[in-house]
């Protein structure tokens, strides 16, 4: 039996040195910490407890049975041979559109027939009266009054007024006294209106609104 050699004593041959030394981690102080710390509970949060599943859940419930083939075959054979289903509604429909259209033909025919109606009957002629219209002075209808000179006129009293005006400063200079109204004469009295303010007769027309004031300014007469 071989006896083991002293402890002491250092082993035959060079030492071996470690080179990398593994030590598990201590846990143990981390588990004491946390037990001494005090309990944290929910915060923001509320505890509810689940309803559990009724106990007559699955009693309520019903399962169809399965579709045969034997059921698929007889409905089938209810239907009626010949007959496609929304064949009816299809066919009332057409129907209906057809009724539409030629309804609306006839329309067009009778108003048609109408028209040539009414252009074929005879338009009553026109019958003329005997009686004469009367027809009025140019006096009466005359807005600026009777005795109205204007363009176009002639005779005395258009010398009468080519005299008149000359008599007002710069309305009439250097005018003709011939007796016609042209157009010189109806520029002078449409001139006389606007200067001295006469609203009751038409521009460059000789009416009674113009003849009393041309006649208050040059004398009656």
């Amino acid at each position: 039996m071989p006896t083991p050699s002293d402890r002491g004593a250092p082993p035959d041959g060079q030492p071996i040195e470690p080179i990398r030394v593994l030590r598990p981690r201590r846990t143990d102080a981390l588990a004491e910490l946390l037990k001494d710390l005090p309990p944290r509970g929910a915060v923001g949060y509320e505890s509810i407890a689940l309803p559990g599943p009724p106990s007559e859940a699955e009693d309520a419930t019903q399962e169809l049975p399965p579709v045969r083939d034997h059921d698929r075959t007889r409905r089938s054979r209810d239907i009626p041979r010949g007959r496609v289903p929304g064949l009816r509604r299809t066919a009332i429909a057409a129907a209906v559109i057809a009724a539409a259209v030629i309804g609306f033909g006839c329309a067009l025919l009778l108003a048609g027939r109408g028209e040539s109606t009414a252009e074929a009957a005879p338009q009553p002629t026109a019958t003329v009266s005997a009686t004469p219209t009367p027809t009025s002075t140019a006096g009466a209808t005359d807005p600026d009054g009777p005795g109205t000179l204007r363009e176009g006129d002639n005779g005395p009293e258009v010398t009468d007024l080519q005299q008149r005006l000359l008599r007002i400063p710069d309305v009439y200079d250097n005018g003709s006294t011939d007796g016609t109204y042209d157009t010189t004469l109806t520029a002078a009295v449409a001139r006389f209106q606007l200067w001295y303010g006469i609203r009751g007769d038409e521009e460059g027309v000789y009416g009674d609104d113009t003849r009393r004031d041309l006649e208050s300014r040059t004398g009656g007469g």
